[in-house]
């Protein structure tokens, strides 16, 4: 038996010894998609490759220049190690290992994925009827929904179709099930009928329902059936215990990693770029509807076969008994509690909305016409020629650093030159007035046209709006928003958005706010009494801080009227210590906030006298270092784990970096589960009341919800005893602080006295 012809294909040269990569396991015949090594960023106009893939059993792509050169695919890391399009094989370049050494098992399962391909290990795997199978007959629905329920398996793989992300903007087409672990049907909800409806609620109450994103599904079947899920499992949730970096929890991506099924969807989206090349329709404007269940029923039940695949693979993690408690006592009830969340909705004010667009508008007309005053401007566009196009980098560069003469604050763009961004224009500020100009119509255009003119459109005919809250969004555990309105990023400095964020007649919008929480979790977790005794001081916690630490003689009340530098200090040190930071930075920030210039040798020396004073906080930072330095991973408090395998990248900062985010993790991620521990007990407790009071958001540290005024001071009260309830990390004496606002809206009568 002959070898198979093998090449491998690079994008220019490089020092990588492929061969001694790949074990010597085979030959190969090596190519580059660019000759010339000086080009630092490849494009196609640069690529001279000359070969036939054609005379090639096997034609190896490293990185994904070479992926994309040959086929239609942008992400290497997804399809590392895995066969595309008969005869590639994918592969992430490993000099990336350098810098990058959590890709190390990337490129490990890769290197032995590929030598399995080439030297015929691999068999591959047919997908027909006997394993993924469409049902559009409702006698036939009924026949399988009573053998799952028959079925010695005590879980199923439960997957939705559906024409909208939200369950009030869309139907279902069809549902995925699979209970035997290997086939998988799917169902045309046009065959439904009671009996079909009744059989799947069974089905749904007797066994435990495996999903691969729950929160989306769950509430789908809840809308539109009624169907309720007594005990649930959730894939991505479980994955996320494996591996929390945000990104990697798709079911494409993990049914290529962990299933033999590959790449199972492409046949079903080559025929969606196929019709909408016919039909002349963009990527956006095509419709999930108009798939034909020919088409769509392959994929759509592979889409539960591999849930199910996956479950059984990911279930061992549970074994962990920390990652367990995460999954069972946050993750799963989280995602309970977001379904009733997200489904409560956002209320806005729409005829505030309309208002405040005007009203947005009107102001940006109005600095764009002091722009194009202002004499500076119309130098530049004499001189120019022609007129200011503030949206145009270009001139934006030229005006800024050739006729201003500004100084360039050093930050550059990809290509090298001087950047103009938003953090660039304020810094520029104090050099001339033109930046401010400039940077105040960015602003509140932005403020326009990502907010205002995207949620009038998108408003249920409840006037809320429906978007998404994310349990795996962070490494942290902290919430992420997406979707219709990203929850997390409204804009601080202009109330005019949270300001349409209005509760109903007859209620008030109560916004509660964990206090300086990740100093509390630090203190308690280091038994630092000398700071836990700052909390039970119950007096104002930087001006007690700076008055410990710099021994001010004064009274608490007084530090902030005579030592307001010190306080500023002192404020910095504490919140900077979590992140890392050294004398440079807590120079610069108290510089920057008290507007003294402080110097790096005070900000050493206030760091010195920080860690005096809080003794055992810095044997606390210290011991988890050199935990972290030694295993390359640390647990949360409550059991989440942070996985950090760069700290053994010879980057010094890459490496310091990786050990910041671990020191960081411990105390943002356990202040973050406190605050979410206490909105799903509230939850459930509003559930348990009939209560009439609506959660809608949890943003950053703080709560939001909706609530009859009659109901404020319970809510608050019971949220409070939620929130400070000890689970193992408070202070004794100091619960955890709880900061609540009242008002007709989120801005707190902010918008009131900016635009009524």
């Amino acid at each position: 038996m002959t070898s198979p012809k093998v090449a491998l294909i690079e994008t220019k040269p490089s020092r990588t010894n492929f061969k001694q990569e790949f074990d010597g396991a085979f030959e190969f015949d090596q190519f580059q998609l660019c000759s010339d090594p000086s080009i630092k960023k490849v494009l196609k106009r640069d690529c001279d490759i000359d070969i036939d893939t054609d005379l090639y059993d096997w034609v190896i792509l490293v990185g994904s220049d070479a992926l994309k050169y040959f086929t239609k695919i942008n992400s290497v890391t997804e399809y590392s190690g895995k066969k595309v399009e008969e005869k590639f094989l994918p592969v992430i370049n490993p000099s990336m290992l350098a810098f990058k050494p959590e890709a190390r098992n990337t490129w490990e399962s890769s290197k032995d994925n590929i030598i399995a391909y080439i030297r015929g290990e691999v068999e591959d795997v047919t997908i027909d009827d006997s394993i993924a199978f469409g049902i559009q007959d409702t006698q036939q629905a009924i026949e399988f929904l009573k053998d799952a329920i028959k079925h010695p398996s005590t879980f199923i793989a439960l997957d939705s179709e559906t024409t909208g992300l939200y369950p009030r903007d869309g139907h279902m087409l069809g549902i995925s099930v699979c209970y035997d672990g290997a086939t998988g049907a799917y169902i045309d909800t046009e065959c439904f009928d009671e009996t079909v409806e009744q059989l799947l609620a069974q089905l749904c109450r007797e066994k435990t329902v495996v999903f691969h994103n729950a929160k989306f599904d769950i509430a789908f079947f809840e809308y539109h059936f009624g169907i309720e899920f007594p005990s649930f499992e959730d894939t991505m949730l479980l994955h996320y215990l494996i591996d929390e970096n945000p990104g990697t929890h798709g079911l494409k991506q993990l049914s290529l990693k962990y299933t033999p099924y590959g790449d199972y969807e492409k046949p079903m989206y080559d025929w969606i770029d196929q019709y909408r090349k016919e039909h002349g329709i963009l990527k956006g404007e095509f419709q999930w509807g108009w798939i034909p269940f020919d088409v769509m029923k392959t994929y759509a039940a592979m889409d539960a076969v591999c849930t199910s695949m996956i479950y059984q693979k990911f279930v061992k993690i549970k074994q962990n008994k920390k990652l367990a408690w995460v999954y069972d006592n946050i993750l799963i009830p989280g995602c309970r509690f977001l379904i009733d969340t997200q489904d409560n909705g956002v209320p806005f004010d729409a005829e505030r909305l309309q208002k405040s667009q005007h009203l947005m508008q009107q102001d940006i007309d109005n600095a764009i016409i002091s722009l194009y005053e202002n004499p500076k401007i119309r130098q530049f566009e004499k001189s120019n020629g022609g007129e200011f196009n503030p949206n145009s980098t270009v001139q934006l560069r030229k005006l800024l650093f050739d006729h201003l003469g500004l100084r360039p604050t050093g930050k550059k763009t990809g290509t090298g030159a001087d950047s103009t961004d938003a953090e660039v224009l304020k810094a520029l500020e104090a050099q001339s007035e033109v930046p401010g100009l400039i940077l105040d119509i960015r602003q509140k255009s932005k403020i326009k046209n990502t907010y205002l003119d995207k949620i009038i459109p998108q408003l249920n005919k409840d006037s809320r709006l429906r978007t998404n809250f994310n349990l795996h969004g962070t490494t942290s555990g902290r919430l992420s928003s997406s979707g219709k309105l990203n929850m997390q990023q409204l804009p601080r400095d202009n109330p005019i958005v949270k300001g349409c964020i209005k509760a109903a007649p007859g209620h008030k919008i109560v916004a509660m706010d964990l206090t300086t929480a990740e100093v509390y979790v630090a203190a308690k977790l280091a038994e630092d009494e000398a700071l836990m005794n700052v909390f039970r001081s119950g007096g104002n916690f930087h001006s007690t801080i700076a008055k410990t630490v710099f021994k001010l003689p004064c009274e608490v009340e007084e530090v902030a009227e005579f030592y307001g530098t010190q306080r500023q200090a002192a404020k910095a040190v504490t919140f900077g210590i979590m992140y890392g930071a050294g004398p440079k930075k807590i120079s610069e920030q108290v510089t920057k906030d008290s507007g003294t210039y402080f110097s790096q040798q005070e900000a050493k020396e206030v760091i010195d006298d920080y860690f005096e004073s809080f003794h055992k906080l810095r044997k606390w930072i210290d011991n988890n270092q050199k935990f972290i330095e030694a295993n390359g991973f640390i647990y949360s408090f409550f059991g989440r784990k942070r996985r950090l395998p760069n700290v053994t990248s010879s980057d010094a900062g890459i490496k310091s970096h990786s050990i910041r985010s671990g020191l960081n993790f411990l105390v943002q991620s356990t202040a973050s589960d406190i605050n979410l521990l206490g909105a799903i007990d509230m939850g459930q407790f509003i559930k348990s009341q009939r209560m009439k009071a609506r959660i809608f958001a949890l943003v950053h540290d703080s709560i939001l919800a909706e609530v009859p005024e009659d109901e404020i001071d319970f809510y608050s009260e019971m949220l409070q005893k939620f929130i400070q309830m000890d689970r193992g990390v408070s202070i004794p004496g100091a619960p955890v602080g709880c900061d609540f606002e009242v008002g007709e809206d989120y801005s707190m009568g902010k918008y009131e006295k900016s635009y009524l």
